[in-house]
C-alpha cells in the first residue's frame, strides 16, 4: 500500500504561494497608487488590475487542480469544529479571489474605464451600462472584500502557527517544505 501524502505537490505549493505573492502585490501597488498622483498613480492602477484579473485567472486553473487533486486531510484528532472552519476560510479565500477581481472588472467596465493587461492587449470590459454610480458600488463592494480578506488572511496565518507550535503537527510542513517534518 502507498504511503500517504504528507504535502502538497509541487504545483499546489506553487499556486498557493504564487497567489499569496500576487495579493500582497496588490497590497502594495494600491497602497503605492494612494501615496502617488499624476501618471504614475495611474500606471500603479493599470498594474493593479493586470494583477488582479492574473489572479482571477490562476484561481479558476488552482480550483480545478484543486478538484483533481484533493487537499490533505486534516491531522487526526483536530476537532470538528477546526475542519470546518479551515474549510469555511478556504471556500471564503476561493470566492473572494474570484469576486474581488470581477469586482474591480465590473467598476472599470461601469465606469467606462479601460483595462490594459501589462501592456499587452486591452482587456474587454463587461456588458454593463456606462455608469459611475454603478461603478462606485462595485469598487464600495470590491474596498468591503478587501477588508474579509485581511481578516481571513489573519485567521489562516494565526491557525497554521497554532499548528506549528500549539499543536506540533506538520501542517505547516506541508506548506513550507523546508520546516522539518516532526515524527
Amino acid at each position: 500500500m502507498a504511503e500517504p501524502r504528507n504535502r502538497y505537490s509541487t504545483v499546489s505549493l506553487i499556486f498557493h504561494w504564487g497567489i499569496a505573492l500576487l495579493v500582497l502585490t496588490q497590497v502594495l501597488l494600491i497602497t503605492a497608487h494612494d501615496a502617488t498622483e499624476g501618471p504614475l498613480s495611474r500606471e500603479l492602477v493599470q498594474i493593479h488590475k493586470g494583477v488582479g484579473l492574473s489572479i482571477l485567472v490562476l484561481t479558476m486553473v488552482r480550483i480545478a487542480w484543486r478538484l483533481a487533486n484533493p487537499a490533505l486531510p486534516m491531522p487526526a484528532g483536530t476537532p470538528r469544529w477546526q475542519v470546518i472552519a479551515a474549510r469555511t476560510n478556504h471556500v471564503l479565500f476561493y470566492m473572494l479571489l474570484i469576486g474581488l477581481p470581477l469586482g474591480g472588472w465590473a467598476a472599470s467596465s461601469a465606469g467606462g474605464r479601460v483595462i490594459e493587461w501589462f501592456g499587452l492587449f486591452q482587456w474587454p470590459l463587461l456588458p454593463l451600462p456606462l455608469n459611475r454610480d454603478l461603478a462606485g458600488t462595485f469598487m464600495d463592494l470590491h474596498k468591503a472584500g478587501v477588508k474579509v480578506l485581511y481578516v481571513l488572511v489573519a485567521l489562516h496565518v494565526l491557525a497554521a502557527l497554532k499548528h506549528h507550535f500549539l499543536d506540533r503537527d506538520n501542517v505547516l510542513h506541508r506548506m513550507i517544505p523546508l520546516i522539518p517534518r516532526r515524527p
